[in-house]
């Protein structure tokens, strides 16, 4: 009984990892090249949910339930959330890029709750929660000792190929090498000629697609959508980023899985420590290693 149950618990935990991770890695890219804790990140995974929703009832009757009709949603989600990270770049945090730190930060949890209070108001979204579609007909499967659907598949397996996308596009392409050395030194990419606003640009776009992509795989997942609902996947994700080491990829990947893990162990002993456990986590990591685990110190300039 005890194997099935961890069999269970670690498919499950990796599914949500994998919804984590995407999440996570619009949080470590920003802050490695803005330095700004983007605490809006979340809500732009709640844009990429309603935007997935809106999508479906759009292209339902043309397209049928099936693969087609859920790649369009993922690019539409994706574009949706990309967009929305794009104008808070562009309207709030550019004008504050060399101010003190604290104003960004400050501005990030405005935009955050005006997002929040905007979908909340709009008549056609509303404070209520609602079901989420049925994008891909649910099956289920036993393999081994677990019983996995065709969705834990699914959010793995498009996690896995956005992962790898990106890293093929930062160690492989010109962008990433330029979003590298925006990374390391802003004003030397400067002198080489790198345009640092249009890089930035870039990651917010990025960051903020993943985000939608996020969004999607949870609501198929998880089908019960709301306003708020970016709030405690975003503080976690976030958690995730600086257990891995906020500012590097593969650990923000790495943290985002071992915190799926984890919370859904705490969860199968009391649904309230799951919910816990990722404070504990950031807690413990602050304590022990504030670099977080495949972190590095640096100097920080004040």
């Amino acid at each position: 009984m005890d194997s099935v149950i961890n069999a269970q618990q670690i498919v499950n935990g990796l599914q949500l990892g994998s919804i984590y991770a995407l999440i996570a890695l619009g949080y470590t890219m920003v802050y490695g090249i803005v330095r700004l804790i983007n605490f809006a990140h979340g809500d732009f995974y709640m844009v990429g949910a309603f935007a997935a929703y809106g999508a479906f009832y759009l292209f339902n009757a043309y397209l049928g339930s099936g693969g087609v009709l859920a790649f369009v949603v993922l690019i539409l989600a994706m574009a949706a959330s990309a967009a929305i990270a794009q104008l808070a770049n562009r309207l709030a945090y550019k004008p504050l890029r060399y101010k003190p730190r604290l104003s960004s930060l400050v501005t990030a949890i405005g935009v955050s709750m005006f997002l929040e209070y905007l979908f909340s108001a709009l008549p056609v979204i509303g404070p209520n929660p609602r079901g989420f579609p049925e994008i891909i007909p649910k099956r289920m499967f036993t393999v081994g000792s677990a019983e996995i659907s065709n969705y834990v598949v699914i959010d793995i397996t498009v996690a896995a190929v956005l992962m790898v996308g990106l890293t093929l596009l930062i160690r492989r392409t010109a962008l990433g090498k330029a979003m590298r050395a925006v990374s390391q030194d802003k004003d030397a990419a400067r002198l080489m000629g790198i345009d640092v606003e249009k890089i930035i640009s870039a990651t917010f776009l990025i960051g903020g697609a993943f985000a939608g992509a996020a969004g999607l795989l949870a609501g198929m997942t998880y089908p019960r959508i709301q306003p708020y609902m970016g709030i405690l996947p975003g503080i976690k994700a976030f958690i995730a980023a600086v257990l891995g080491g906020i500012g590097n990829i593969p650990g923000a990947v790495l943290g985002a899985y071992i915190m799926g893990l984890a919370e859904t162990f705490a969860t199968s002993y009391n649904s309230l420590l799951g919910e816990g456990i990722a404070f504990v986590i950031l807690i413990l990591v602050l304590l022990v290693r504030p670099t977080g685990l495949l972190g590095e110190k640096t100097a920080d300039k004040i």
